[in-house]
């Protein structure tokens, strides 16, 4: 039976005292995640277009500065269709996110602030990604 999973916000808190700013992320579990990585882009006209995995799963927090990510859902890994719909987040450091992306999508992303700063959080290993790596144009989807 295969188990289907949606896209989906973790809703960061944030508690502030005298002694600082605590941020945390109570409802997010590290029991699937392998590594992880940053990516920080000084500018924000680089596009960083389309990747996609049919098992990998990745989790997306924005540590400074702010960053659109378009998701689409390929119809055919090898031949997509160039009209699918797709989905469009807008997040900041500020609004304490974590964007779940299951299996099943190619992601492109900019930033909307020079030098943010995003962590990418996956379920596979280097091994196993490369193994599930599809890449298409940037423009095939979304013009950014």
């Amino acid at each position: 039976m295969e188990i289907v999973k949606n896209i989906n916000i973790i809703q960061g808190g944030r508690h502030e005292d005298l002694r600082g700013v605590l941020t945390y992320f109570n409802q997010f579990c590290f029991d699937e995640i392998k590594r992880f990585y940053f990516i920080q882009q000084p500018n924000v006209d680089t596009v960083r277009a389309w990747q996609g995995h049919k098992v990998e799963e990745k989790w997306f927090h924005v540590v400074s500065g702010a960053f659109k990510i378009i998701l689409v859902k390929p119809d055919d890994w090898d031949n997509p269709s160039e009209n699918l719909p797709f989905h469009e987040f807008n997040i900041s450091s500020d609004e304490n996110h974590i964007l779940f992306v299951p299996g099943g999508y190619a992601s492109g992303f900019h930033s909307t602030i020079p030098n943010s700063k995003l962590m990418v959080f996956s379920n596979s290993s280097v091994e196993e990604s490369i193994k599930d790596d599809y890449r298409f144009n940037k423009d095939l989807w979304f013009k950014w």
